[in-house]
């Protein structure tokens, strides 16, 4: 990773701007929860490995960052998408990903979230939302060269 790409750190976020909200990871939470907030607590299940961890607390950190959840399954959604757009864009900037392709041109979705150090599911959201400018960026930086498998 170039000295270009420097990492998002949700815990030092989590220090520096949201001091008064308190993260537990010592429960084990339902299949389907990866994290949760409420107010001012932030719960991390404690079977997630360190880039689940680093992804789930950056998501959970927007929730809190942008308040309650509407009311309304549609709205729910469509928050929960803005939320992971927000995230994904902090663990993953274009300069990030132009790097992790010129390691792993033609790299899987696991080699490239390692390279990363996030998860794959939000790597394959970020991949999914790039913008058509970003994709021009990685075209251009990368010679047209670069692939991944899902």
């Amino acid at each position: 990773m170039s000295q270009t790409a420097i990492r998002w750190h949700p815990w030092r976020h989590l220090r520096d701007h949201h001091p008064e909200v308190v993260v537990s990871c010592q429960h084990e939470l339902h299949a389907t929860r990866m994290g949760f907030s409420r107010g001012r607590r932030i719960w991390l299940c404690s079977t997630l490995t360190q880039a689940e961890r680093r992804c789930t607390l950056t998501h959970e950190l927007v929730h809190v960052e942008r308040g309650p959840l509407p009311e309304g399954l549609v709205a729910v959604r469509r928050e929960e998408a803005i939320v992971n757009d927000i995230a994904t864009r902090r663990l993953i900037t274009i300069e990030q990903l132009v790097d992790a392709f010129r390691w792993h041109r033609h790299g899987s979705a696991e080699q490239l979230a390692e390279e990363l150090w996030v998860d794959v599911p939000t790597f394959t959201f970020r991949m999914n939302a790039l913008t058509p400018i970003e994709v021009a960026e990685l075209e251009n930086r990368l010679d047209g060269e670069w692939t991944y498998a899902c």
